[in-house]
């Protein structure tokens, strides 16, 4: 099957169907970028590293790192047509190399299958908190309530894991129904009614009388608080809120027209995963100092904090229930992105329908969740390494995974396929081709080599 293709790149059509349109392929990759990793992570990863500092360095990794490797993945999946593993093995072979780089594709679907894994079991959370606040628990409850209520849930494994079954249930249905069907028509509703809600909840953040606050946290830098590892955090938290380093890209490309400008599509995507990304650490940190909270709380931030805000707000119940069901579609947006690689290329490596191969990877994720399910319960106090299995495997994809794989995929744009084949996929040798060339043969490599040394330990402290 793949002999046959490679002779004419520009006439190879996907397996698996096409975007209807420019703003669907858009909307489909913000949401694979927008999700949990925006609204959940970035709020506290940055509370954590010191905020204003972090957020600059964060925002740099973004422009000159995430958004080069995210084109990258995009022209090599719309050149390859296929899933990522075939797709790099084709390309390989085709640039005159080695079929060998299939191997770069697999360690991307394992990435989005470990990253789901543990992502579907947050996501979970996100399910329990629409119950919580329709039936009005958060409704006028102070900080040791909501900590309580937070608490007693992630301490029951049964009801985390009830959760997460159903998350990852929902995301096996729309992956198996396909592109358009499927992928196209969930995006279409769930991203902009996200957005949505998150300028409405901007605006009440404002007269939380803190705003100034916490604008200052995020917007003044303190680099005395800034760490290689921030550095660190910041590389591996743009890589996992773009999505990229995991096969998503890589395959929604292999299904975007030939007509769509890949570099119109990947500024509007990484602008918008951005600014959401701030939008949301400006709606969460105004309510954190509001409320007395720790803005390095942890994972919890935005299930102890926004529902601690809510209950306050007239009609509390309303738009704490509203925030979690359109924070559950950001994240089944994204899961739909980590999810699809890894079914693409069961489809074609095993001839497989998209029905059999969704319950297939589906199941296996469903089953590997479970390390993290009884990480935050009857596993809390098993710790090594990073500590819990769940913080572990945080670490292990976003540390490691995902910057080795962007290293990876920018070589192979920037060094391995040629210039004519780039050039093509990018629309020609313009001035924004010759940036793009630079940044993913010189910068991105050289930057997301020093943070993986880093990550593993070979480069010494210099803190």
């Amino acid at each position: 099957m793949l002999s046959n293709q490679a002779a004419e790149p520009g006439k190879r059509k996907s397996l698996h169907g096409h975007w209807s349109s420019r703003m669907a392929f858009v909307l489909a990759v913000t949401g694979s970028a927008v999700g949990l990793g925006n609204v959940w992570k970035f709020p506290y990863v940055a509370g954590q590293n010191g905020g204003g500092a972090f957020v600059i360095v964060y925002l740099l990794c973004v422009v000159l790192v995430g958004m080069p490797v995210m084109m990258s993945e995009i022209l090599i999946g719309r050149r390859g047509r296929r899933n990522p593993v075939a797709t790099m093995a084709l390309l390989g072979e085709e640039e005159g190399h080695s079929r060998r780089w299939r191997w770069v594709g697999g360690m991307g679907v394992m990435a989005g299958i470990l990253i789901l894994s543990y992502y579907s079991v947050i996501a979970g959370w996100t399910l329990a908190y629409i119950v919580k606040s329709a039936t009005g628990v958060f409704t006028g409850a102070d900080a040791q309530v909501v900590g309580a209520q937070f608490g007693g849930f992630v301490g029951d494994w049964r009801a985390v894991a009830f959760c997460h079954t159903l998350f990852m249930a929902l995301t096996s249905f729309v992956v198996m129904r396909g592109v358009e069907r499927g992928l196209e028509q969930a995006v279409r509703f769930m991203v902009p009614a996200l957005l949505l809600l998150m300028v409405v909840l901007l605006g009440y953040s404002l007269t939380s009388g803190h705003f100034g606050e916490g604008l200052a946290f995020m917007f003044t830098p303190d680099f005395s608080k800034l760490t290689w590892d921030s550095v660190l955090a910041a590389m591996g938290q743009a890589f996992f809120t773009l999505s990229i380093g995991m096969g998503a890209i890589m395959a929604y490309g292999a299904y975007l027209p030939e007509e769509t400008s890949i570099i119109g599509a990947s500024g509007a995507v990484v602008t918008a995963d951005t600014l959401i990304a701030i939008l949301a650490g400006l709606v969460i940190f105004p309510l954190v100092f509001a409320n007395g909270l720790d803005p390095a709380d942890g994972p919890g931030l935005v299930f102890q904090t926004l529902p601690l805000a809510l209950g306050q707000m007239p009609g509390g119940a309303f738009f704490s229930t509203l925030f979690f069901i359109l924070l559950s579609f950001a994240a089944w947006t994204s899961a739909l992105g980590l999810m699809e690689p890894a079914v693409a290329w069961v489809v074609e490596r095993f001839n497989k329908t998209r029905a059999q191969a969704a319950v297939i990877i589906g199941g296996s994720i469903w089953l590997l969740g479970f390390g993290t399910v009884l990480s935050f319960n009857v596993l809390a106090d098993v710790s090594f390494y990073k500590g819990t299995l769940f913080d572990n495997l945080d670490h292990l994809t976003n540390n490691i995974m995902l910057p080795l794989g962007g290293l990876l995929i920018a070589v192979f744009a920037g060094w391995v396929m040629c210039r004519n084949s780039t050039a093509e996929e990018l629309g020609g040798a313009g001035l924004l081709y010759k940036l793009w060339r630079v940044l993913a043969r010189f910068v991105v490599p050289v930057g997301i080599l020093f943070v993986f040394l880093k990550a593993v330990g070979l480069l010494p402290d210099l803190s």
